[in-house]
């Protein structure tokens, strides 16, 4: 009796083992689990900006790739492209329906006649001229940003014809341009600490400043309807917004600011857009 349990034991037992190798081996050879890639959902795409007071319209304009020109049409404002503080602009400048329509010029109405101010009927009229009226003024949260109407408006300085460009600091390339792909929107050339940084062509300058994160001690200059050129990371600006300055000019003295290493980094943007600097620049 004890001899048929142990032999039913034993082969209880061999069949449990030859299960579980079969298992096994049907594991091995099954073909992998599919591993679905979720992608992320898409970021929620910025469509406004409130203006703080380091900003003009081409720094805002330069921050989100647009054109100026195409900026200032879509939010109503003028050809003096005048903004303000707390300001909030549409970014969103394909979409038409979503145009910002300037409002009407403010009447202001003259001050009413009242009894009091009526001459007496046999008293001659007194002729007195009438006070100018006054225009409102912005309120404090509506300051106007601090580059000047003059700088921003089209300047008879600026060159008529094909921007003739030279390089705005001696040194060699040590980063390229890949503005397609988002990672440098320029060139970075390397320099040594207060080295002179000039202007790559004549122009008017329109934004000096620290206001685009990342850019640090930045000069924006315009050379055209069409060209801008930006110096980055400078640890001296020599120019100020409105100035109008010659190709050659020193306007910065190169530095690290907003980033790890002494360098200039150049940009020019065609209609809003970054293009490649080398394909501008004289050959070396």
């Amino acid at each position: 009796m004890n001899r048929k349990r142990g032999c039913w034991h034993f082969f209880h037992c061999r069949m449990s083992i030859i299960l579980i190798v079969c298992f096994m081996v049907a594991c091995a050879s099954a073909p992998p689990a599919q591993v679905v890639d979720r992608q992320q959902p898409p970021s929620r795409k910025i469509v406004t900006h409130r203006v703080s007071p380091e900003e003009t319209l081409y720094s805002i304009a330069w921050r989100y790739n647009l054109d100026y020109r195409q900026l200032a049409r879509h939010n109503g404002i003028g050809d003096g492209f005048r903004i303000y503080t707390d300001q909030v602009l549409r970014l969103d400048v394909n979409n038409p329906a979503a145009r910002v329509t300037p409002p009407p010029p403010v009447a202001i109405a003259a001050p009413a006649e009242t009894a009091s101010s009526r001459p007496a009927a046999k008293t001659p009229p007194v002729s007195a001229a009438r006070p100018a009226p006054v225009q409102p003024t912005p309120s404090a949260s509506r300051q106007e940003n601090r580059t000047p109407a003059s700088a921003q408006a089209p300047s008879a300085a600026l060159p008529t014809g094909p921007v003739r460009w030279r390089w705005p600091v001696s040194g060699a390339v040590i980063s390229g341009f890949g503005g397609q792909t988002g990672l440098n929107k320029g060139i970075d050339i390397s320099g040594k600490l207060g080295q002179p940084v000039v202007a790559a062509s004549e122009g008017q300058v329109v934004y000096a400043g620290t206001g685009l994160r990342g850019y640090g001690n930045l000069v924006i200059i315009k050379h055209s309807d069409t060209y801008l050129s930006a110096y980055a990371h400078n640890h001296a600006l020599k120019v100020k917004e409105g100035q109008t300055v010659k190709a050659g000019q020193q306007i910065a003295e190169l530095g690290s600011s907003g980033t790890d290493r002494e360098k200039l980094h150049f940009e020019i943007r065609r209609d809003g857009k970054p293009v490649d600097p080398l394909q501008y620049l004289p050959k070396r």
